[in-house]
């Protein structure tokens, strides 16, 4: 059997039937087009081919890690370790810093809401449980922790606040005192006192705290002295012959259980001035 002869184009001769389609040649536009895409994709892989491999960082470790590959001394090894080590502890004490940074600026202002007396003088402070409540989700959020050390010789205390944060770096302050015996207050309790209140100290010092009376975010003014601070006032007023009227028009009350506890400390000061002069 003879096989058919092709004449014309080599393609073979389709016919389209109705309803189909076919796909038609690229026109010139769309033809330079194309070639300009094939053109870019391979400049594209022949710039990454040409391209000279990533150099990585050179690091103290790295550094160590050459060394140790190349069979170096002892003396040489040392030195290595030491350079590896000084930067870890300066890559920790900056993430402490970095830290302790965002951690002040979410810290809160820590209220005095204790009363505490030196004879007849009052003042307010802050409370350790207080102040604990405040900062410690902040500290932890940011990876930050406080711990206190305390240590005594003979009649003084000294407590130190340690602050340290996950990476390994920490930083401390010390204050002393002796121990605190106004009052009643038996040996054990005259420690406590001084610990008490070295703690409280040492980490205010160590995270920057901040302080205000405390008026529970009421407007100022509202929370007035209690009545046995009133009798003690009045007591004073009497014993220095203080006018009674002139106090009350100063502080713009109409009676002594009306004073602002926060102005409290400041009536004392001003009675306790005069006393001195009469």
């Amino acid at each position: 059997m003879s096989r058919p002869r092709r004449t014309g184009s080599s393609l073979p001769n389709l016919a389209v039937q109705p309803g189909s389609f076919c796909i038609a040649p690229p026109s010139h536009r769309e033809g330079r087009a194309m070639t300009s895409s094939v053109r870019h994709r391979r400049s594209s892989a022949a710039i990454r081919l040409t391209e000279p491999p990533p150099v990585s960082a050179i690091t103290p470790l790295s550094l160590l890690s050459s060394a140790l590959d190349r069979g170096a001394d002892d003396q040489v090894l040392a030195q290595l370790i030491g350079l590896h080590e000084r930067s870890r502890a300066d890559e920790a004490r900056r993430a402490f810093e970095a830290a302790l940074a965002a951690a002040k600026a979410e810290l809160p202002v820590i209220i005095k809401t204790q009363i505490a007396s030196i004879g007849s003088k009052h003042y307010r402070h802050e409370d350790l449980a207080e102040i604990a409540r405040a900062v410690g989700p902040v500290l932890a959020r940011h990876g930050l922790a406080y711990r206190f050390r305390s240590n005594s010789n003979g009649e003084t205390v000294t407590i130190t606040c340690v602050v340290s944060h996950r990476d390994g770096h920490s930083e401390e302050n010390s204050l002393s005192a002796g121990a605190d015996r106004s009052g009643e207050k038996n040996a054990i309790q005259a420690i406590g006192s001084t610990l008490t209140y070295l703690q409280r100290m040492t980490l205010k010092a160590a995270l920057g705290l901040a302080a205000a009376d405390d008026d529970d975010g009421k407007a100022a003014g509202t929370e007035t002295i209690t009545r046995q601070q009133a009798r003690e006032l009045m007591a004073l007023i009497d014993e220095v012959g203080a006018e009674r009227d002139t106090l009350l028009r100063f502080f713009k009350i109409n009676a002594f259980n009306e004073l602002p506890a926060r102005r409290f400390r400041q009536a004392l000061v001003m009675l306790n001035a005069r006393k001195e002069r009469v």
